[in-house]
């Protein structure tokens, strides 16, 4: 467990607990924007995400279903196909995720300097 600072009643957590997964989880989450061409395959989903494992994969469709943003559609053949695709309401989401894509990655450089900046400050309070 990392140590923790008080500073002024506050608990801080340095800046080096960003956790790379965290954010893969987050973009495979705003990744819905893959199904915006149509319905996809598990498989389709997969290769188009990249990295994303099998289970998080299940585990995001079916949150992404509870949350009325995608469908799951199983058609009876041999072996079974199953194509997910986005409702309405997903359909609803595409525009401000590719907003925030598009943010995201405009701002990528000044996000990672102001990181480095942080890191630094932290670092010299440390010391």
């Amino acid at each position: 467990m990392p140590k923790r600072r008080r500073q002024e009643g506050t608990s801080l957590i340095p800046s080096n607990l960003h956790v790379p997964e965290d954010c893969r989880a987050v973009s495979e989450v705003l990744a819905v924007s893959t199904l915006g061409d149509g319905p996809k395959r598990f498989h389709e989903l997969r290769r188009a995400l990249g990295s994303i494992s099998q289970r998080m994969l299940t585990l995001t469709l079916r949150c992404l279903q509870r949350d009325g943003l995608v469908t799951r559609t199983v058609f009876p053949t041999i072996p079974p196909r199953v194509d997910y695709a986005l409702t309405k309401l997903g359909h609803s989401l595409l525009e401000p995720v590719s907003s925030l894509g598009l943010w995201a990655r405009q701002n990528r450089s000044a996000i990672h300097d102001a990181r480095r900046r942080f890191d630094a400050a932290q670092n010299r309070c440390v010391d």
